[in-house]
């Protein structure tokens, strides 16, 4: 982590995914600052703010990107569609990557590619007094260096994508096709079957894609043991747990055994 162009603490994410290194990830969809925090300390390389399925809003956005500044983890942003305004407004608020969920075709993954950078590349709106400038005061620095330090993100996980990951991953500007098991699985209507010959070869079909173009391909894991397996197919960027999870099992898991010790005391 160091001080870079436009005055705090960027993280050099997508310097270390395009170098090939492997990176950790875990998502965020409490919308809170604590939790993005203290999650943020805990050592991983990115955080995934999670404005499709999680319960926070862009103003939560807001506080969870200040509360992870100090932190060691790069703030990626989940953005509900790959409309130019919900991808342009949460990098004015400072994150530092974008992921669109559910990309179906190259001309939404140009969608995505375009609304990241600034014209006459891209079609993001301009403005300089915003967070991610330090309110204008470096906007022509942050201008230059935008296609070095924003980290692009497309999700695989659905069908017809299948069929255009060459061409999405030769996009300037897309730097990882991430797969989502869940959602993959189900248009598969293989749902929640990761070892099913049809999930392993789109898996596999995903990371090739990204290869051939110099990518990276990432993937959501629901168990950490499987890193392994995926990491020997060429997965690089992966991220588990979340957390609303964290204090789900917690919490479970501190009850059951207090439970266990009320019931072994009963008379």
């Amino acid at each position: 982590m160091g001080l870079t162009y436009n005055g705090k603490f960027m993280k050099n994410l997508k310097k270390r995914i395009k170098g090939g290194e492997s990176v950790l990830g875990c998502w965020l969809n409490l919308g809170s600052s604590l939790t993005a925090e203290i999650i943020g300390l805990a050592g991983f390389d990115w955080l995934l703010i999670d404005l499709e399925h999680g319960s926070g809003t862009e103003k939560d956005l807001l506080y969870q990107l200040q509360a992870m500044e100090h932190t060691a983890a790069a703030p990626l942003v989940r953005v509900e569609s790959s409309e130019r305004q919900r991808i342009q407004r949460v990098l004015d608020m400072g994150a530092e990557g974008v992921m669109c969920p559910r990309i179906r075709n190259l001309a939404e993954a140009e969608q995505v590619a375009k609304g990241l950078r600034y014209p006459p590349v891209g079609n993001r709106g301009v403005a300089k007094m915003v967070r991610t400038t330090r309110f204008g005061k470096n906007f022509d620095a942050y201008r230059k260096n935008e296609q070095d330090e924003i980290v692009g993100i497309v999700q695989i996980e659905t069908v017809e994508v299948l069929d255009h990951l060459n061409e999405i991953a030769s996009l300037e500007g897309i730097d990882v096709l991430f797969i989502g098991p869940s959602d993959l699985s189900m248009e598969l209507g293989i749902f929640g079957q990761f070892d099913h010959p049809r999930f392993v070869d789109a898996v596999k079909i995903t990371i090739h894609a990204a290869r051939k173009s110099g990518k990276a391909a990432g993937i959501l894991l629901y168990d950490p043991d499987d890193f392994q397996i995926y990491y020997d197919m060429g997965i690089r960027v992966f991220a588990s747990g979340s957390d609303a999870g964290f204090v789900a099992s917690g919490a479970i898991s501190l009850y059951e055994k207090l439970n266990a010790h009320r019931t072994g005391n009963t008379k």
